[in-house]
């Protein structure tokens, strides 16, 4: 009698696990993947911007507008700063873990603010807004605070050879409202502010 209970326990449990097992080991992904697919089609592909039929980039992830050697182009918004590897390496995301009262953390921000003032013609002493010194959690952040972006906007205007309001109005069409409408503060997403000023 016991071993008859026992093999009935053990048809059951083996029965249970190829269930849950098809159910949401395959089932479940299947059904969330097509649904995906179906309503958020561009968010379920990686959000992808195409320019002329070319992959430009992606809405979620930063990206570095320099030249060969590396330097800003002052004709680009700049995006924050990046811990990702070489800068935006989606394959190495991360922080540099250095606290805030890091010595090397408190030159290399003093450095950054110097560099920004100048390359955006700012007076030696103007207020830098913390996302143009410091990094993101994940260093991909394609994000920064409307006050960087209006900052940046004169010097991107005298580069383009455009209208300030032009460029100005340009960054309001790219902000981002709270997430929710409570949550963080509105961003503007540079990656795509920089794909439409080059479709100008």
């Amino acid at each position: 009698m016991p071993s008859a209970l026992f093999g009935r326990h053990l048809v059951a449990s083996a029965l249970m696990l190829l269930a849950v097992t098809l159910g949401f080991g395959f089932g479940y992904p299947l059904v969330v993947t097509g649904l995906s697919q179906l309503f958020f089609h561009h968010q379920a592909n990686g959000s992808l911007i195409y320019v002329h039929g070319q992959l430009a980039g992606s809405s979620l992830l930063g990206q570095e507008f320099t030249d060969a050697k590396g330097h800003p182009l002052p004709r680009y918004f700049l995006p924050r700063p990046s811990n990702a590897g070489a800068g935006y390496d989606g394959s190495s995301s991360g922080a540099s873990n250095l606290g805030p009262s890091n010595p090397q953390l408190i030159k290399l921000v003093a450095e950054r603010a110097i560099a920004y003032r100048q390359f955006n013609g700012l007076a030696p002493g103007a207020p830098v807004p913390v996302d143009a010194v410091t990094a993101s959690g994940s260093g991909l952040d394609p994000g920064i605070s409307v006050q960087n972006a209006l900052d940046q906007a004169p010097r991107v205007a005298r580069a383009r050879h455009l209208a300030a309001s032009q460029v100005t109005a340009l960054v309001h069409r790219y902000t981002q409202g709270r997430q929710l409408g409570f949550i963080g503060e509105p961003v503007v997403n540079v990656t795509e502010l920089n794909l439409a000023l080059d479709g100008q």
